[in-house]
């Protein structure tokens, strides 16, 4: 029984932060209702246009703002109260979707308000992303960042599996409008979840967002190889080794259109798994070797999907897969929350919403591209290799990243011994108070 609790997740964080517990239930909330829009909104392009190219250019209109607004949020969480922002950017996120929503009643719904709504909300989310994650660093104590970054992906995990198929039914019985109307009170209950949370103002000497600022942390994460290595593994593994955009093409090479689904959804079956079993990862230091590890494991089970020919073989590699993907994303948010000073989480927290976004896009583009010049499954284990080989050279180039220990690292000593000096300060302007009243 031991080795069975060993393996649960590590309660830690949800147990010793209530502004945790409140943000993993915001989170939870906001993955559900945001499911329902990224499920429809496709879905009533194509119903509007019949056209795939329509569908296609959603994405294109999504990743510009995605990338502005993403850099300049993370300027923007360093200089101004985080919750503040959290709640503004959810705010409007839920007046978004209330626009879809009032687009739907129409007797006959306009095309262009849904492509509007696209790049607003991709701005709105790149403007939020860095307040959220930076916000994860100053709320969990150093220890238990792994065990944090582990239930946040389940939470996630739960919701990609979840959301997408109770998105599809409501759709398909119950329409558009009623899955835009789940997304605007799941905004709103999130909101009020939000109002729940401690201020987390920015230091009283910090500057305002600027071009300027964002340049000092690009120069802050090319000085620390620890660091630009978490960036540039997970950008090589997603560029090579992100096969979802051939997926329709290697069903049905494989004789199995009715696999599709399971495609998609095998990756995050996979990290679901990691992620119930995850409570060992909080008693590991070497949170470089959890990357490369991961990565690793990415890329070699991409690779055996593409080689196999059989289809449950291929969809139990992609499950090991999202399991690899899992890990090495826990020992990259574990060392970004241990390391980075508080002054610059946010803009460093901007730079990791672009090393996790455009390397998928990115990604995709490569994948449809050598699947026309070579065919879908080369296209697919050729991806595998070339991660693989990347994450190699990576490692060679910047080694310092396998050497990362938590205990010995001095940016996560010093991070934590300024952590430490503020829970002090905390704790004795509080006893202060309480003699005094």
């Amino acid at each position: 029984m031991k080795r069975i609790a060993a393996l649960l997740p590590d309660l830690a964080p949800w147990r010793s932060s209530a502004d945790f517990r409140r943000l993993w239930a915001q989170g939870a909330v906001t993955v559900f209702a945001s499911f329902m829009a990224l499920i429809a909104l496709p879905l009533q392009i194509k119903e509007l246009t019949g056209s795939p190219f329509a569908v296609g250019a959603m994405g294109a209109v999504e990743l510009v703002p995605l990338v502005v607004f993403g850099l300049y949020g993370g300027a923007l969480a360093d200089a101004v109260d985080r919750r503040k922002v959290i709640m503004a950017t959810e705010a409007g996120l839920g007046l978004l979707a209330l626009v879809l929503l009032l687009n739907a009643l129409l007797p006959h719904p306009l095309l262009w308000p849904l492509y509007v709504v696209a790049g607003a909300v991709s701005a709105l989310t790149g403007l939020q992303r860095p307040a959220l994650d930076s916000l994860l660093a100053r709320i969990v104590r150093h220890e238990h960042q792994t065990a944090a970054a582990a239930l946040n992906s389940l939470r996630w995990q739960v919701g990609s599996i979840a959301g997408p198929s109770l998105a599809g039914l409501m759709v398909a019985y119950a329409g558009h409008a009623a899955a835009y109307a789940v997304t605007v009170a799941g905004y709103l209950v999130s909101l009020l979840l939000c109002r729940g949370l401690a201020p987390a103002p920015a230091a009283h000497d910090a500057d305002k967002p600027s071009l300027r600022g964002i340049t000092e942390g690009a120069r802050y994460a090319c000085s620390r190889p620890v660091l630009l290595g978490t960036y540039a593994i997970d950008l090589a593994a997603m560029l090579f080794a992100f096969p979802n955009a051939v997926f329709p093409f290697l069903a049905d090479e494989l004789h199995a259109d009715w696999s599709l689904g399971l495609m998609y959804a095998a990756g995050s079956v996979g990290s679901l798994v990691l992620g119930v079993t995850s409570g060992w990862t909080s008693r590991v230091r070497r949170h470089g070797l959890l990357v490369v590890a991961g990565a690793t494991g990415w890329g070699v089970a991409i690779a055996a999907a593409g080689w196999f020919g059989n289809v449950w073989a291929v969809l139990l590699c992609l499950a090991v897969a999202g399991a690899g993907d899992m890990l090495s994303g826990l020992g990259r948010a574990t060392i970004w929350n241990q390391t980075i000073p508080e002054e610059l989480r946010g803009r460093l927290a901007g730079i990791e919403v672009l090393s996790y976004s455009v390397g998928p896009q990115l990604g995709q583009v490569r994948a449809g591209t050598l699947a026309g010049w070579t065919g879908t499954r080369s296209a697919v284990w050729s991806g595998g290799l070339a991660c693989v080989a990347s994450v190699g050279l990576l490692c060679l180039a910047l080694p310092k990243l396998l050497a990362y220990d938590a205990e010995t690292d001095p940016d996560a000593r010093a991070r934590k011994a300024r952590q430490e000096a503020l829970t002090g300060e905390a704790a004795s302007a509080a006893s202060r108070a309480g003699a005094a009243s």
